[in-house]
């Protein structure tokens, strides 16, 4: 039964919270607190960091005029709130499924998310772009940006303030400072901050709005305004931001909307001629003790029990990709002192906590600074140490350039290990493994593999420790495995060659990565039609096993590649090596299963591969199709 609410029912739009008296803006936030767990309960999702952004987000629509005015949130993952207060309400209970509303922001799904951010560090630069926009129009529409403090860290945020500072366009710049992004903020800036918050720091609401007010007024002389810049920053330590050409607001008490309230007023009232920054402090899962006790703060829940706080499991009993990987780079490590391992702000995601845990000195989390890592990596990698780069292979596309010059064209043996590959469910289009394959494999020298099962990444894995004169990468998707026994860490793979599981007639089928656990369930149900078929795991998009490929192409009537990523990958790379050999002039049959050419919403996997017909149903009726193909064509005409 749905709970009623005596405000929170009142509203659906950012207008009827307007309609809210001042003094009862809390209740809202308090009721708003209880609506998003009940909701995250049942759908599972990001519900950390929205439940630190509560009042924020109250403030904000109570305050702006949105959606002319345009708020951006960095990381878009804590606009849960934001969603319920903007014409989504009624939707919420469909968060991250199929058909449903995105867990990010998303310009597709409202006029109130006017930047979609689930890639971190991109808010800043995207307001600026409004915000001059704004300006060659004429409009006097404010432009708000949210960043974390982890988000903050990223180069493309500083190169974005660089440019805001020195813009003087206005523009507003919320620093939400939790002491939390996924896992705790590392590097200096995570230190900074929290000497800006050592002692007494906070400001009292009067102290602020005379701050603010007297740095906005024309009134008070150009001395005073140095006075009053010099004790803002003796007593808030935010000269970096000043330096930068931000007026700097803060640091205040993010749950406090009797604060907040007014000093988001005068910084929309403001003539200041500039961007602001406004430094809050809040707490990852404020208000939920579950979340706040946790130690990540349920930054990524699944579905939940409200009263226990327990979280639903996996029946199953099999290890995950990213465990496999974890303990298995963890043995070899134990032989080889050379091997470090690098995360890029996912040391749980990525598993190396685990690595991290037996080797301390030798794990590296860096931030959210993807480029960093990769060069941080060949860094090592030029004095005979032995990197793992441990990257999502969505957070991994930000450091392609880095990927180019400073490993490949050096042929630094940087080894890429590209969790979450192929389609990832919940977490929608922007998070998918879709392109790894295709950028990676276009450079030269660089191996390139991926996984058909758990025993096959353990293989990769051990196959890499020697790879040591150039770079290579290994991709494996996200969950669990299918339960293949594991091989020891001694067990290696001949660079570039291919595994035929089975051998048929007529069709090979060439797969490459974790789609092949459908391919042979495809080729069971056609052994019952008496089509029998070849089967290959691939193993390698480059090097090719030319001469396997050259032994289809020449006794089978047909071929077709299996990957779940994008065109241009292995299949691309297949027809192009069939095509100069001639071997396409032939009455050979060539088809190539990808990834479709669209982004594909969040759903379940099943359904996600469903759509992107790589199901085994579509190998199936694939199959089928070339090898009847003249004969349908005889139908058609």
């Amino acid at each position: 039964m749905k709970k009623e609410y005596e405000f929170l029912d009142q509203i659906n739009f950012p207008s009827d919270l307007k309609k809210i008296p001042e003094s009862k803006l809390q209740k809202v936030a308090d009721e708003l607190r209880e609506e998003m767990i009940n909701a995250v309960s049942v759908t599972g999702g990001h519900l950390g960091a929205s439940l630190g952004v509560v009042e924020l987000s109250v403030a904000l629509h109570y305050i702006f005029n949105t959606p002319n005015d345009k708020l951006i949130w960095d990381v878009g993952h804590q606009c849960y709130p934001h969603k319920i207060l903007t014409g989504r309400k009624d939707k919420i209970r469909t968060l991250r499924q199929g058909g449903g509303l995105s867990g990010f922001t998303k310009r597709l799904e409202s006029e109130y998310d006017p930047f979609g951010a689930a890639h971190s560090s991109t808010s800043i630069s995207s307001a600026l772009g409004i915000a001059e926009a704004n300006k060659l129009l004429n409009k006097l529409d404010n432009v708000i940006a949210v960043i974390g403090d982890g988000a903050i860290s990223a180069g493309m945020a500083y190169e974005a303030m660089n440019n805001a500072g020195a813009s003087k366009t206005k523009m507003i710049v919320i620093l939400n400072d939790n002491d939390m992004s996924i896992a705790r903020p590392v590097g200096a800036m995570g230190t900074y901050l929290a000497k800006i918050f050592s002692g007494k720091i906070y400001f009292s609401l009067r102290e602020t709005i005379k701050l603010i007010t007297s740095a906005f007024s024309k009134r008070f002389s150009a001395k005073a305004g140095k006075a009053e810049d010099l004790l803002r920053s003796a007593v808030t330590g935010g000269t970096l931001f000043s330096s930068l050409g931000f007026y700097y607001i803060g640091p205040i008490d993010g749950h406090d909307l009797n604060t907040l309230v007014p000093i988001l007023r005068n910084a929309r009232d403001s003539k200041h001629q500039g961007p602001i920054l406004i430094h809050i402090k809040t707490k990852k899962g404020k208000g939920y003790s579950f979340a706040e006790k946790a130690k990540d703060n349920y930054h990524g829940v699944s579905k939940f029990n409200v009263k226990t706080g327990e979280q639903s499991k996996s029946a199953s009993k099999l290890p995950s990709y990213t465990n496999i990987f974890a303990n298995t780079l963890v043995q070899h490590a134990k032989k080889d002192s050379k091997i470090v391992a690098i995360t890029a702000a996912m040391p749980d995601g990525t598993g190396l906590e685990i690595f991290r845990k037996e080797f301390p000195d030798r794990t590296f989390d860096v931030g959210i600074a993807e480029q960093h890592a990769v060069t941080f990596a060949a860094g090592l990698a030029t004095e005979n140490f032995k990197p793992y780069a441990a990257i999502y292979s969505t957070f991994l596309q930000r450091a392609y350039d880095q990927v180019v010059h400073d490993v490949a064209i050096q042929s630094l043996p940087v080894r890429f290990a590209i969790d979450r590959a192929g389609l990832v469910g919940a977490d929608g289009p922007t998070h998918a493994g879709s392109f790894d394959t295709t950028y990676l494999s276009t450079l030269p020298n660089f191996v390139v593999m991926a996984a058909s099962d758990e025993a096959e990444l353990v293989r990769m894995i051990n196959t890499s420790t020697e790879i040591n004169d150039r770079p290579c990468a290994f991709r494996y998707p996200r969950g669990i495995g299918i339960g293949s026994i594991l091989p020891s860490i001694n067990e290696k793979l001949e660079i570039g060659k291919s595994k035929i599981i089975q051998e048929g007639k007529k069709l090979a089928i060439l797969n490459f990565g974790a789609r092949l656990n459908e391919t042979l369930k495809a080729s069971e149900n056609l052994k019952k039609k008496g089509v029998n078929i070849t089967v290959v795991d691939a193993r390698f998009a480059k090097p090719l096993d030319e001469n396997l490929i050259w032994q289809l192409a020449t006794t089978h009537e047909a071929i077709i590649t299996i990957e779940e990523g994008s065109i241009g990958g292995f299949g691309s790379h297949v027809v192009e090596f069939l095509t100069k050999k001639g071997l396409m002039d032939s009455n050979l049959k060539f088809r190539s299963m990808t990834l479709p050419d669209i982004f594909i919403d969040q759903d379940t996997p099943e359904n996600m591969y469903k759509t992107a017909n790589l199901d085994t149903n579509s190998i199936e009726e694939k199959v089928l199709d070339v090898l009847n193909s003249n004969i349908v064509l005889q139908k058609q005409k």
